[in-house]
């Protein structure tokens, strides 16, 4: 533990003498004392091998039990995230039908499973069961197939405006389909109206595709809606109890740095220059695997930088945000588990999106999440509305600009408020700015052509995928004037 102390001292060093900005004002080591220790600042527990295997255990659960795909299929383009493609020949899978579990075995004796809990999904079996019961979550909304879109799926079958041709867009949606690209789903929306939609590999516009980190705009849209409704305001420092002692550097952690992922707190990630030599199971996936409070874990930090001036994509953040939202609604008797669904989801005709939870009831919008490629395409056409639909405001005058400005504590200006900027990911000189996930998962806002344009696919074919969409963007901008 000493030797963790040490390393942890010298990154915070490194990071005062490469970038006076990103420094603590006062002596880390002592601020790390007095306030968060690392001696007590929770880590990782178990193997990489132990945790990557329940990791997968969820995943593949939640690809037969959330999203209804075919075993053989899922287990071969959605389980390389946790687990290295060496273990893979050793992994041998077991799923209860009946039971809607799924048990992923290494070996003759380690065995970790995840069981299907309905609207909450698939979560990781612990020997101490849930620490919640898991809610039933309904929308209020008739069928439908009643209703035209975007309230309902009866889609517009009239002729596309004179300006648009019809060959290049089909071209467009073709690009995005190319064989390693492993596409699932692909949904073009302009001013409003569905123009192209094509889905592929077993998908169906009714299949709960994982979306990844694209939850994480979710998060954004969530703390949006709650600060239209009054909650708190964006400048607000961040209202968690453990950050509110006297002289706690971390109470100085604004509502704003944690959507502009520039909260400053000690997490350690894949994207973070001192990750390659780092020893331990990264924090940023084991919010995943670890079947943990997820929320405990990630406010209880030291911080490396000071607020707002480094920004890190860590998993910290957008958690805090929820638990933030959680004690939140809590405290005035709202339930936490209905509130994404009746305060944003039915407002925008989303009859379901699957919000998974860690074994305490903590949504993990950082990544474990679930929609179809039509509900990313409302969300999309919601910021497109600058928060407005039919009418009422659902989100602040002017946090749609916010979440879509680059975060000034970013060296690079590709991040915004829980959405990426296009900098060079998609070869398109339009300004755009995109909710993204690891499987190459995309839910790209182009204001300027009126462009909603959503992507869905799985893991394998993440990087392809990645390309594809740039493809059919390209020519998306030439299709529409």
């Amino acid at each position: 533990m000493n030797k963790l102390f040490s390393f942890l001292i010298l990154l915070m060093l490194a990071g005062y003498s490469c970038r006076e900005k990103a420094a603590i004002p006062e002596d880390p080591v002592e601020a790390s004392k007095k306030f968060a220790p690392p001696e007590t600042t929770p880590v990782p527990q178990g193997t990489p091998l132990q945790l990557g295997l329940a990791g997968s255990a969820k995943v593949f659960c939640s690809a037969l039990f959330v999203s209804g795909r075919k075993p053989e299929e899922a287990i071969v383009h959605s389980l390389s995230m946790f687990l290295p493609a060496e273990a893979h020949p050793h992994v041998k899978p077991e799923v209860d039908w009946q039971k809607r579990a799924v048990t992923l075995v290494y070996g003759d004796t380690l065995r970790r499973s995840a069981t299907y809990h309905g609207d909450c999904g698939c979560i990781i079996d612990t020997d101490k069961g849930l620490m919640f019961k898991p809610p039933v979550i309904t929308s209020a909304l008739p069928d439908a197939a009643t209703q035209p879109w975007p309230m309902g799926d009866r889609i517009d079958k009239s002729p596309l405006p004179s300006f648009i041709n019809r060959d290049s867009l089909n071209k467009a949606v073709q690009s995005a389909f190319l064989p390693e690209a492993y596409t699932a789903a692909f949904v073009v929306v302009h001013d409003g109206k569905i123009i192209a939609e094509r889905y592929d590999n077993g998908a169906t516009p009714d299949m709960q595709l994982e979306s990844w980190s694209m939850g994480k705009s979710i998060t954004a849209l969530l703390i949006g809606r709650m600060i239209q409704q009054g909650y708190f305001k964006p400048d607000d420092p961040a209202p968690v109890p453990a950050w509110q002692q006297e002289g706690d550097p971390r109470s100085k952690i604004r509502i704003r740095d944690l959507l502009q992922m520039s909260s400053g707190l000690y997490f350690i990630a894949h994207r973070d220059p001192e990750a390659a030599t780092y020893t331990r199971y990264l924090d940023h996936f084991y919010i995943y695997t670890g079947a943990i409070d997820a929320f405990a874990y990630s406010y209880n930090r030291p911080l490396q930088y000071v607020p707002g001036t480094t920004g890190r994509y860590r998993n910290c953040d957008p958690l805090t945000l929820g638990y933030i939202m959680r004690i939140k609604l809590e405290e005035k008797g709202i339930s936490y588990h209905h509130y994404p669904q009746r305060e944003l989801f039915d407002k925008i005709g989303i009859r379901k999106q699957v919000l998974e939870t860690d074994p305490y009831g903590n949504f993990l919008l950082s990544g474990y999440d679930y929609g179809t490629a039509r509900n990313w395409a409302r969300l999309g056409l919601l910021c497109l509305q600058d928060g407005v639909w039919n009418g009422e405001r659902l989100l602040p005058e002017g946090y749609v600009d916010f979440l879509s400005t680059p975060a000034p504590g970013w060296e690079k200006p590709e991040y915004g408020g829980m959405f990426w900027i296009n900098v060079d990911t998609f070869p398109i000189k339009e300004k755009a700015y995109y909710a993204a996930g690891s499987g190459g998962q995309y839910t790209v806002i182009i204001p300027s052509k009126k462009l909603v344009v959503v992507r869905m696919g799985h893991f394998n074919g993440s990087q392809a995928g990645t390309k594809a969409l740039g493809k059919a963007l390209l020519t998306l901008m030439n299709t529409i004037p």
